[in-house]
Formats: C-alpha cells, structure tokens, sequence
C-alpha cells in the first residue's frame, strides 16, 4: 500500500435509537417496564469521512480507493466526540 493521508480516526460515544418487543402481540405490562428503561450507549470508532450539520458519517476499514460501510451518526443522538489519533501516513 503506497503511503496515503487518511481522514482522522474518532471515537463517538451515543444514544442509540431502540425497538423493543416481539414480532405480533406483546404484553403491555413488560412493554410499560421495557418503555422506561434508558436506551443503550453506544461507542463507534472509524474514519470520518464527513461532517456536516446533521450528521457525522465513518467508515472502520479504509484503503486505496476503497473502504468498508459508512455509519452514519445524527447529531443529536451524540454524548461525544474525541479524536484519537493526528492523520497519518501509512
């Protein structure tokens, strides 16, 4: 791999929206006890590749050319954001 400047590596830290239940009819007392719990914390770590207003999009895997999935974050869902490491040439 012929050395490249790659986009900075980040750690975000975020609220992930949840569906909870099962596929037909469930019982509204579990379902009234899995409405209040807290929706996860979640923690991503990639390459960002954008960031706009809305949203941040990275990717984990990236290479000549090519790279693995965007995952894209909104902005609102976001505790966190933390630059791990200085772009680099590899």
């Amino acid at each position: 791999m012929t050395a490249q400047k790659l986009p900075p590596i980040v750690r975000v830290t975020w609220v992930d929206a949840e569906e909870v239940g099962d596929v037909g009819w469930n019982c509204l007392k579990v379902q009234n006890r899995r409405a209040k719990t807290p929706c996860p914390s979640i923690v991503s770590v990639g390459h960002v590749l954008y960031r706009g207003d809305k949203h941040i999009s990275l990717v984990s895997t990236i290479g000549p050319g090519i790279s693995g999935t965007v995952e894209k974050i909104p902005f609102q869902f976001i505790i966190s954001i933390e630059e791990l490491t200085p772009n680099a040439k590899v």
